[in-house]
Formats: C-alpha cells, structure tokens, sequence
C-alpha cells in the first residue's frame, strides 16, 4: 500500500516524500510543478504531473496504485497574492480539495493529513495560540485552508473519511543533507531572503518596523524545522491508521523569534555580517504569533528535535550555498 503525496514536489511536500522514503514507505507523488520540482522529488518514487483539482487524473492514479492514504499539500499559499487573487485561491485550494475527496470517496480511500495553516486563527487574541481557539481568517489563504477544513469534517460525518490537520506558521531549514532544500521564485520567506544578503544576491535585508511591543521592537513567529514538519505528518498519519478519530493539532516551538533574533541567529549560522535596513510595517503584521502544540506532543507524540535557530539556519545555508538559485538552472 502507498500514500500519496498531493503536491511533493514542492519545498515541505519534496521533504515528506523523502522522509516518507527513509522511513520504509511506499509513496506515490502528484504535482502540478506550478511552484515544486521534478528534480526535489527522489529517484525511484512514481511521479505524476497532474493537478489535483483533475479528477480524470485523480481518477488513474488510485485505480493504477495501492493508495491507502493522502497527505495533502497542494495548495497556493502566499498571503499577500491570496489578496490580490482571491479566486484563484478558493479555485485551486478549495476546489482542489472537493475533487481530491470526491475521488477519496470514489476509491474508498479513507484517510487522509491535511497541511493547513495558522492562519486560520487570523488577529490571535492570546499567544500562544491554540487549537480551540476562534478561527477568524484575515486573507483568502487563511480562509481556504479554513473551509478545507470544514470540508473535510463533513465529509467524515458522511462518508467515513478520517482526517488530521496540521496548522503551523512557518517552516525553515533544509534535508540534514543538503539534497533538498527551499527554492522559490520569486521568494518570499524570511530565512531564505535573510540568507540571499551574504549570498550577495540582495545588498540588504529589509526590516518591516522596528517598533512593535517586543523586546527588540520586531515582530516574532514561530519557525518549525521542516524535517520536524515532516515527522509530524508522519505521526498523524500513525494516529489515523491506528483507527483514532479526526482531529486538528497545531505545530510550533512554543517560543517564536523575533525578525533581529533571525538575523543574528543566521549571522552565526553564515559567518557572515548581514546588513539590514528599516522599512515601513506592513498592514495586518501582527507583533507575535506563536502556535501551541502541547496537543501534538500530548496525543501525537510529536516534539521538535530542532530548535535551534541557529542550527535551522545552518541547514538552509548548506544548501543555498549549493543551490544559490534553487532548483532553476
């Protein structure tokens, strides 16, 4: 029997397959490469070029493969675009997930780990956040995850389908061997833009506001290592097949960074000095947002083997400094 891996070519769904594979499993890989690549996902693992919203496709490949359970990633999940595009949004990831169930139903494949996202939460009323707390989205990205969510919950009342759903903020590092790592374009995460300075291809980093109420005035967010990220979904996946009920964790440190506690932490990681200049706060950045995962620990058995930053960073470095343009020629 194998999981299928919806989206495994990308950064977080390229490092679930690997460490899928390292752990025995057999894996099946469908992706769309609008943002993964062909080469992030191992040799030997059967890839599908195939969206997940074509349920002709969806269709072939759990009548052509033993699938015994999904592990979604395929999703857009840019804040600041979700805003400019809302419908694509809602169409790619909400419309995405009905057709992904509508062939889970079909095929009575019956479980499935949902990697969903904080920012379901939206504006956090106490920190750290957690899972019972009001769910009010701000942007369209955090209001698709959401509805995928509640389309899942309803599917379970009717059709039997048992999920997990994993909500984090953000992930960092890179394979502890480097293989595999972060490659977006354009990027928009902080480590990999921190670290585009002393790869010289950024003459600066750009601090949006200094002024908010922490200790250094900058705004902190939880980081999760991505190999941690992986265990975690593996974990779940463990949970469903010991036949345990649906039900959502969140994933975090507990503790956040702030963005000058980044920067240093990278310089330590890098050797090198980073230079930073002040900007303007972006609209809607909340001072902190830090998720809760006592939960994950308690019922999942999950625990961050990497929490320290400097040691995240230094596996992202390792491999930007392998790959300073990514995955693209």
């Amino acid at each position: 029997m194998a999981i299928l891996v919806c989206g495994g070519a990308g950064y977080i769904g390229s490092h679930m397959v690997d460490y899928l594979v390292k752990n025995g499993e057999q894996v099946v890989v469908i992706d769309n490469l609008c943002t993964g690549y062909r080469q992030a996902v191992p040799e030997g693992v059967k890839f599908y070029e195939a969206d997940v919203r074509d349920g002709v496709a969806l269709d072939k490949i759990f009548s052509q493969n033993e699938i015994e359970a999904v592990i979604h990633f395929a999703a857009f999940s840019l804040v600041g675009e979700s805003m400019e595009k809302p419908l694509a949004y809602f169409n790619n990831n909400v419309y995405g997930m009905q057709v992904l169930l509508e062939q889970m139903v079909a095929h009575k494949i019956d479980k499935i780990v949902f990697s969903s996202s904080a920012a379901v939460y939206g504006e956090p009323k106490r920190v750290p956040i957690e899972e019972d707390d009001e769910t009010l989205p701000q942007n369209p990205y955090g209001e698709t995850k959401l509805a995928m969510e509640k389309m899942m919950k309803w599917v379970n009342k009717k059709y039997g389908i048992r999920y997990v759903s994993l909500r984090y903020f953000n992930v960092a590092g890179a394979s502890l061997d480097g293989h595999i790592g972060e490659s977006h374009f354009p990027e928009s995460h902080l480590v990999p833009i921190i670290l585009q300075v002393p790869l010289g291809q950024r003459e600066a980093l750009t601090i949006y506001g200094n002024d908010y109420p922490t200790a250094d005035g900058t705004c902190i967010r939880d980081y999760v290592h991505v190999v941690d990220l992986a265990a975690a979904h593996l974990k779940a996946l463990s949970y469903l097949r010991a036949g345990n009920k649906s039900d959502i964790f969140n994933l975090g440190s507990g503790n956040g960074y702030s963005v000058r506690q980044m920067i240093d932490a990278a310089e330590k990681a890098t050797g090198l000095k980073i230079k930073t200049v002040v900007g303007e706060r972006r609209p809607g950045d909340p001072a902190r947002l830090v998720a809760a995962s006592d939960k994950a620990s308690r019922v999942l058995g999950w625990q961050p083997q990497y929490e320290d930053m400097e040691k995240i960073i230094a596996t992202a470095w390792q491999w930007h400094k392998k790959h300073p343009h990514g995955f693209r020629k």
